[in-house]
């Protein structure tokens, strides 16, 4: 593999560097870094019992060592570089430790973003972001472009750098976790939102909207930044942009950017290819269920109008996307019960949009591991939109409080049942005793799934199993 964009002061060639965590982030560095003349020192707080298979996949390459069973201060002695995987949090001992000593911390998406020689679209905020850039991504790639989709999804983009081209377009969606060190901001950036989300990591929504700002805080005069107009700290942050900005709205209208006007979707002034307002389409004709998902689209069209992609690739991606998995996906109807799988959702804000997203009666399952968020909000409206809760989970019981206490103050709601269950799968069982026909069995859990899985993909795989082996036992 050839180095590619990579200026002297930042040549990792005959560097050492230390990765922390062997998950898929941490992989992908180990992989690279060699090919570029670096020594490694993978880290892990696992042992080698646990991490035989991963161990086996770099025991033909002679630059990478291993160090297991913690993170010692002591990896740092002989370190030029130090690389963090997503889930390494930068407070914790050997993190800080070099910040002190002046080492250099960085993670897999700061070293493409400053290496990769075709154009960036970067994507970010903390609802929506996974269907923004699979959105954008099919729209680059209806209009001809050879795309590369990843980041926080998908693909380790790190892993593709040697085959990316300067004609290429590149989307990347872009985490909190990967965005706190960054140092470079793509050309074009998309900060949809921030609401509170992962404060359990960034400790307060001050250091967490820092964090998201880093998006598109390096860019330069001539970047853009497209931004949720409808959201209060995407816009205050837009005002610190160093380049020119655009933004799409349900609620107002735009000048530049995408907006809602009636029921049409429409393009306007800098983003549409004739400067001339264009109508996208009509809000019917989007397949996305819930107006979030029509925030979504606009946010699409917006980046991908600043990206001089043509109208019509546009317009057929807005009109037949269908979503992405785990994301208000429609599993199953059974007996007249339709089962929706929304595991992405981790935070209860996310949850609200997903309430809103039916007319029906719905039956929600919530739980997993609490990220320190707040849940009032989300109980008073469960209250009056949900006929059932069914908790499950390390944080069952706490939700389970909240929509008890909710429901005291609230005696008009149509809430009846709030049941506490131990785990997802007694979780589907109770739901299907007490869904009715025209009922959606919701699982939108508002917490992660560390309690009990890898990742929300994991816990959204289970759960259709689960569906599938009701409809089985209603043939």
């Amino acid at each position: 593999m050839t180095t590619v964009n990579e200026p002297d002061s930042i040549s990792l060639k005959g560097k050492n560097v230390v990765v922390l965590g062997m998950a898929r982030q941490g992989k992908a560095l180990a992989r690279w870094l060699p090919t570029q003349g670096a020594r490694v020192t993978l880290s892990d707080k696992r042992d080698a019992g646990d991490l035989a298979d991963d161990i086996m996949e770099f025991i033909t390459e002679p630059n990478v060592k291993f160090a297991l069973g913690g993170h010692p201060n002591e990896l740092l002695d002989d370190a030029d570089v130090l690389c963090v995987s997503g889930g390494v949090p930068l407070n914790i001992p050997i993190v800080q430790e070099a910040f002190h000593r002046g080492i250099r911390v960085t993670n897999d998406a700061i070293l493409f973003l400053e290496r990769c020689p075709a154009p960036i679209i970067g994507i970010s905020g903390s609802a929506g972001k996974t269907t923004t850039t699979t959105l954008v991504g099919e729209m680059c790639k209806k209009a001809g472009k050879h795309t590369w989709v990843g980041g926080n999804i998908g693909d380790v983009l790190l892993d593709h750098l040697d085959e990316i081209q300067p004609d290429d377009t590149v989307v990347m969606e872009l985490s909190s976790f990967q965005l706190e060190l960054a140092d470079v901001s793509p050309p074009i950036a998309c900060l949809l939102n921030i609401t509170p989300n992962h404060l359990d990591r960034h400790g307060t929504m001050e250091e967490y909207a820092r964090a998201k700002s880093q998006l598109f805080m390096n860019q330069g005069p001539d970047d853009i930044l497209i931004y949720g107009r409808d959201n209060l700290i995407a816009s205050a942050l837009s005002d610190h942009a160093p380049g020119e900005k655009a933004s799409f709205s349900i609620a107002t209208l735009v000048a530049d950017g995408a907006c809602l006007v009636g029921e049409r979707l429409m393009l306007m002034g800098n983003c549409s290819p004739t400067m001339m307002a264009k109508v996208i389409c009509n809000r019917d004709k989007v397949k996305l269920r819930g107006m979030h998902n029509i925030s979504n689209v606009l946010a699409a069209c917006a980046v991908a109008g600043a990206a001089k992609i043509p109208l019509e690739a546009m317009q057929e991606i807005a009109q037949t996307f269908k979503g992405v998995p785990h994301r208000l996906e429609l599993v199953a109807t059974v007996d007249d019960v339709l089962w929706v799988n929304d595991s992405i959702a981790t935070s209860p804000e996310r949850v609200i949009a997903a309430l809103e997203s039916f007319k029906e009666p719905i039956v929600l399952l919530l739980g997993g591991r609490d990220k320190k968020l707040p849940w009032e909000e989300l109980a008073a409206i469960a209250v009056n939109r949900c006929k059932a809760l069914v908790c499950f989970g390390e944080h069952g019981p706490a939700i389970a409080d909240h929509a008890r206490r909710a429901r005291g103050m609230i005696s008009t709601g149509m809430l009846n049942r709030v049941n506490v269950v131990s785990d997802l799968a007694k979780a589907v069982e109770l739901a299907e005793q007490l869904a009715s026909a025209g009922d959606v069995v919701l699982l939108s859990p508002g917490a992660t799934s560390y309690d009990a899985y890898k990742d929300f993909e994991e816990r959204g795989e289970h759960f259709r199993q689960l569906v599938e082996r009701v409809r089985r036992k209603r043939m």
